[in-house]
């Protein structure tokens, strides 16, 4: 079974079935334990000199776990690594996590902030209902790129293995990767692996966001405001979404009390966001899910 039939496959379990609460009640999830695995590795070398040193030898331990994992669980045969891949690609989440923003925001605007609370790092006890839903925005698109076309990507180019390196690189990132007097130094090798391994991922987001909404004939002005962005990577997928709805999205937000003042992605766009826009990016989201599943698919009968 090729690797693009496998991930055919993975992609539609993970629509159909997302999250079962019932499984991951009962059992750790993938990514969780992935997540001790960095803060254990940051307790143990997070301290003393040499923190550049020791972050690197974290990313490289963490690329080798990821390696070897990936290669043990694809010796038990195409099921399994079916599975494996449809439980690292997050689509139906991500969308169920935006509708549920969407359907907080419509109850009341603390109910919003609670819920986006759970997809974003960013302050959101003080945030406006615009604020609210351009963060979810946000966020889906970013987190469309992250968690589906990126391990998407990794999946067809190295099988399992390289998944799972992704996956691995990713959460430290999440966890290690920012610029504080904590993880300036020890943190810098995996987010740098990450920007490595998300450089094409995210444009190719950007692409398929701007293809599926009628936008490719402003690329240039996608890329454009790709390059305004904080992120080497998060501005792609933004600013293609940005583009496809009709919004202006990054701009000014909070971090542990400080205001930052991002510069805006599309800016002369609307800024009046509200949960309608939320259930449009939820529904851009699946749009260009299936050009993508569509993509795979082909590739699955031309190999």
């Amino acid at each position: 079974m090729s690797t693009a039939a496998m991930l055919v496959a993975a992609l539609l379990l993970d629509a159909a079935l997302g999250e079962p609460k019932w499984l991951w009640s009962r059992l750790p999830h993938p990514a969780v334990l992935m997540g001790k695995l960095v803060n254990a590795l940051d307790q143990s070398l997070n301290s003393g000199s040499a923190l550049r040193i020791k972050g690197g030898i974290t990313a490289a331990a963490l690329i080798a776990a990821g390696l070897i994992l990936g290669w043990l669980l694809s010796l038990f045969g195409p099921i399994v690594e079916i599975t494996c891949a449809a439980i690292l690609i997050a689509q139906r989440s991500l969308v169920d996590h935006l509708s549920a923003v969407a359907t907080g925001l419509r109850r009341s605007l603390p109910d919003g902030q609670r819920a986006v609370a759970m997809i974003v790092s960013r302050d959101t006890a003080t945030m406006t209902s615009p604020q609210v839903a351009r963060s979810a925005i946000e966020s889906g698109a970013e987190n469309f790129s992250d968690g589906i076309i990126a391990p998407s990507f990794w999946f067809l180019v190295a099988g399992l293995p390289g998944l799972l390196v992704y996956k691995m690189i990713n959460t430290a990132d999440s966890m290690i990767g920012y610029r504080n007097d904590q993880y300036e130094e020890f943190g810098k090798a995996s987010a740098r692996m990450d920007d490595l391994l998300n450089l094409i991922p995210a444009r190719l987001t950007g692409f398929l966001i701007a293809l599926g909404s009628g936008q490719l004939r402003h690329w240039r002005a996608i890329i454009s405001d790709a390059h305004q962005h904080r992120s080497p990577n998060a501005g792609w997928p933004e600013a293609a979404m940005s583009r496809a709805l009709g919004l202006a999205l990054s701009g000014p937000r909070s971090y542990d009390g400080q205001m930052r003042d991002f510069p805006w992605v599309n800016e002369p766009a609307n800024k009046a966001i509200s949960a309608y826009d939320i259930d449009a990016c939820t529904s851009k989201l699946w749009q260009v899910w299936g050009i993508a599943l569509a993509m795979t698919v082909a590739l699955a009968l031309l190999f």
